[in-house]
């Protein structure tokens, strides 16, 4: 963006897995992967791992076992890991459902303050009431920002010239406009189109609603409200009703998000105890019976079943807390990546550091 005029050249990326540093692969694995692959490749690369170290290790792990109980001590660990992972959970559930087990005055508030809300959305499009989906709403509120740009677009000339001196005319102040509403424009329809028929509960919800950049064009339309000369009162008052629909938009999809949070915890809640089990049999399995190096005998391939065995218990074991990586890796990403509400730019790399947001 050029830094006196509020242009929309050189923004950031609408889509957020274009803004930051992040390469797009690692982003994906991170956000829209299935979590059940995010937590099943580290399992087989610890249980390749052990195989192979076991393999080429200079001392058998059966002359091991036959010597001490590296077996029993390992299964020992994991067996209290899992139990405090499975005290986790409940500490987890504990979070989630604290916001839900308030007093009756608490609750009350939440519902005038969730109705007002879907009010100001319902005027905002006025509609009678607003959508009760959360794709449906956050839709609907993605479609009003494209018609209210649209609108903005219509208030321009699209003529693109300067003076005699070379300042910007108002034909070039129109074609900053016209450039700023076109890009809001594009941004929402493809945020409504993204969000048709999505179910909640899906990330696809949430990860449609974050890609519209919403913040930045917060920005850029105050500025070129302050800023730019010889807006027509038509114009000026267009973009006011484009910033009233992105304003609107920035808690909603931050309600959005918060709903989507607590539902992958109870997600996380119930995965983990649901590995948590065959996790706990294959540790107590371990200790009572693979403390002699006769209890798994022959070898599949010229390895040692044994080795087989407790390469495949360690990774059962540990699957409990692969699940809980995968699902904090996707909270906390989005989480890093809305810290804030409104116009601020967190990340260095989307920074103009010679932005003169002064004139």
């Amino acid at each position: 963006m050029s830094n006196s005029d509020g242009s929309s050249s050189g923004e950031p990326d609408d889509r957020m897995r274009e803004r930051g540093t992040t390469s797009r692969a690692k982003l994906g694995v991170y956000l829209r992967t299935d979590r059940r692959v995010v937590a099943a490749a580290p399992l087989v690369v610890i249980f390749v791992a052990i195989v192979a170290i076991g393999v080429l290790a200079p001392t058998p792990l059966r002359d091991a076992v036959a010597s001490s109980d590296p077996v029993e001590t390992l299964a020992q660990g994991l067996l209290t890991a899992i139990v405090t992972g499975v005290t986790l959970v409940v500490s987890i559930n504990q979070l989630v459902l604290s916001r839900e087990l308030g007093p009756l005055g608490d609750q009350r508030e939440r519902m005038e303050g969730s109705i007002q809300f879907r009010d100001d959305v319902a005027d905002l499009l006025d509609v009678p009431v607003s959508p009760p989906e959360p794709s449906a709403f956050m839709r609907a509120l993605a479609e009003s920002i494209a018609a209210r740009a649209r609108a903005v677009d219509e208030t321009v000339s699209p003529d693109r010239d300067v003076d005699a001196d070379g300042q910007p005319s108002t034909d070039e102040v129109s074609a900053r406009v016209h450039e700023f509403a076109t890009e809001v424009t594009e941004n929402a329809d493809d945020v409504a189109a993204r969000l048709d028929g999505k179910q909640f509960g899906t990330f696809e919800v949430l990860s449609a609603a974050l890609d519209l950049n919403y913040s930045w064009k917060i920005y850029q339309a105050t500025r070129l409200r302050r800023t730019a000369d010889d807006l027509s009162s038509e114009t000026e008052t267009a973009l006011d009703d484009l910033e009233d629909a992105l304003e609107l938009f920035g808690p909603a999809r931050e309600h959005v998000k918060t709903l989507y949070f607590r539902w992958e915890l109870v997600d996380l809640s119930r995965a983990m105890f649901y590995t948590a089990v065959p996790a706990l049999v294959a540790s107590i399995t371990a200790i009572l019976f693979l403390d002699n190096p006769e209890s798994v005998a022959g070898a599949t391939f010229g390895v040692s079943n044994l080795l087989l065995v407790v390469a495949f218990v360690t990774a059962v074991s540990l699957s409990p807390f692969t699940v809980l990586a995968a699902y904090v890796l996707r909270i906390a990403t989005v989480a890093k990546r809305t810290l804030s509400i409104g116009p601020f730019v967190l990340r260095s790399e989307t920074r103009d550091e010679n932005l003169d947001w002064e004139s």
